[in-house]
């Protein structure tokens, strides 16, 4: 009887733990959000993993739709291509926090999550001279320790909607994917890089935005960045 007991708690205890490190809505560890609100119309489209080498194609595209977004970002990546990262400000983007290296933080220790935020977060605030207020978690994982770190960062999560699987596959599947997901108060996450890579290919993201931006546009779509959608800018 014991072992059984004992066993129900383990699983129960397993099963909080997996639904607060994965679940888009859960705060278990840490603030987060996962949507805006469904009155107004408008969307957040948000890119994980950069800047990357075609992260000024992709920002050039946004301008000619007027697209605002929020671009979460690598330290490694930011000190590789800092112009780019600037011209993400300059252009009227946001720009949040996505780890210094794109480690995991499942299975890590709180300071080992705690390093990889601020390093970014540094880097971030050296190179554009803005502080982020915004955390996506990488791979969407987060993990105990992760709530002080973003207490002491003065950090908001921030999970998504939808996720465009942009990383995998070919652009008209993006499409089709997306675009029945897409309503008001959807934070979208596409990704400009692919974690560490340097000049990673990600021409199914652009070919994918190219058909879904002028869709949104017709469709009505404010296209803001995260914090404009939660009312935090």
């Amino acid at each position: 009887m014991l072992s059984e007991v004992l066993g129900g708690v383990a699983l129960a205890a397993a099963g909080t733990l997996a639904y607060g490190a994965r679940a888009r809505s859960a705060t278990l560890f840490g603030p987060s959000v996962w949507r805006g609100p469904k009155t107004r119309r408008a969307i957040a489209i948000t890119f994980d993993d950069g800047p990357s080498e075609s992260t000024s194609e992709l920002l050039s595209l946004l301008a000619d739709y007027g697209a605002r977004c929020t671009f979460f970002q690598c330290g490694h990546h930011v000190r590789r291509l800092p112009l780019v990262s600037r011209r993400c400000i300059k252009e009227g983007h946001e720009i949040g926090n996505h780890s210094d290296t794109h480690h995991a933080y499942y299975l890590r220790s709180p300071q080992f999550i705690y390093d990889q935020i601020s390093r970014a977060q540094a880097s971030i605030i050296e190179v554009t001279g803005v502080a982020p207020t915004l955390l996506r978690a990488t791979y969407g994982v987060r993990w105990p320790g992760l709530a002080a770190a973003q207490e002491r960062l003065g950090l908001l999560g921030v999970m998504w909607t939808t996720i465009a699987r942009d990383w995998k596959l070919p652009a008209a599947e993006i499409v089709s994917y997306v675009e029945p997901r897409t309503q008001p108060g959807a934070i979208l996450c596409f990704h400009d890089g692919r974690e560490l890579l340097h000049r990673p290919d990600i021409t199914p993201t652009l070919d994918a935005l190219r058909l879904l931006l002028p869709k949104w546009v017709e469709a009505g779509y404010e296209m803001v960045t995260v914090s404009d959608l939660i009312g935090k800018a």
